[in-house]
C-alpha cells in the first residue's frame, strides 16, 4: 500500500554516497509523509553497512547535517543478484559496483520511473521529490504534467478522444482550460488541492 524508492549506491565508505545517505536520511520523514518507503542497496556486506552508518552518525557533519541516523532498510547485495536483476550494473562504469540508480515503485509494485546517475555525481534530491509528487499527482487527478512542473502550476489535460470533445475544448466549453491547439490544453490545479489529495503539506 505504499510507494517505494529503491536506490542503489556504488559502495559504503565513499564520499558521494555518504552525502547522499545523509540527505536521504534527513528527508526520510518528508518521503514518509508522501506514503513512501526508502530502501537502499549496495553490493557491500552487512557488517560494512553497520560500520558505515555508525560512522555517518558519529563522525560526519556535512551541510548542517550531523548525528544523522539512517532508519530505512539498507540491503546487502554481495552476490549482486538484485543489482543485476534491476540493471544497476552499468557497462563502462564498473563491473563490481552498482551505479546510482533510483527506482520509483508504485503501491501496485509497478516500476514507474528509473533515474540513473554516474558514479562521479550525486543525485538531485529536489528532483527526486518532485518526480514522486508528480507521479502521485498525475495518478490522483488523471492529468499530465508539463516541463518543470511544481505543485500549483497548471497541468495538462489529456488529449480529447473524439472530434466533438476536441471542438468543445477549442471553444472552451470544458471549464477552466487554456488551449494552445487541439492537442495541448492546460488547466489550473491549486497547490492546496494537490496537498489535500496527497495528504501532506508540500
Amino acid at each position: 500500500g505504499k510507494w517505494t524508492i529503491l536506490f542503489s549506491h556504488p559502495a559504503d565508505f565513499t564520499p558521494v554516497c555518504t552525502s547522499e545517505f545523509m540527505t536521504f536520511a534527513s528527508m526520510d520523514e518528508e518521503f514518509k509523509a508522501l506514503n513512501t518507503q526508502l530502501v537502499g542497496l549496495s553490493v557491500d556486506g552487512l557488517y560494512s553497512h553497520i560500520a558505515w552508518l555508525r560512522t555517518i552518525k558519529e563522525k560526519i557533519e556535512y551541510k548542517g547535517m550531523k548525528n544523522v541516523e539512517v532508519h530505512f532498510p539498507l540491503i546487502e547485495d554481495i552476490t549482486m543478484e538484485v543489482a543485476k536483476k534491476y540493471g544497476m550494473i552499468q557497462p563502462g562504469e564498473s563491473s563490481t559496483k552498482a551505479v546510482r540508480a533510483v527506482f520509483f515503485i508504485d503501491p501496485q509494485g509497478v516500476i514507474r520511473t528509473i533515474i540513473y546517475y554516474p558514479l562521479s555525481m550525486g543525485r538531485n534530491f529536489d528532483e527526486l521529490k518532485r518526480v514522486l509528487i508528480g507521479l502521485q499527482t498525475a495518478d490522483a487527478f488523471g492529468v499530465a504534467l508539463p516541463a518543470d512542473w511544481r505543485p500549483g502550476d497548471d497541468v495538462i489535460v489529456p488529449t480529447a478522444g473524439s472530434c466533438g470533445t476536441a471542438k468543445a475544448r477549442m471553444e472552451g466549453q470544458e471549464g477552466e482550460m487554456t488551449c494552445y491547439d487541439w492537442f495541448f490544453c492546460t488547466k489550473k490545479l491549486a497547490k492546496a488541492d494537490v496537498e489535500a489529495k496527497l495528504g501532506t503539506t508540500l
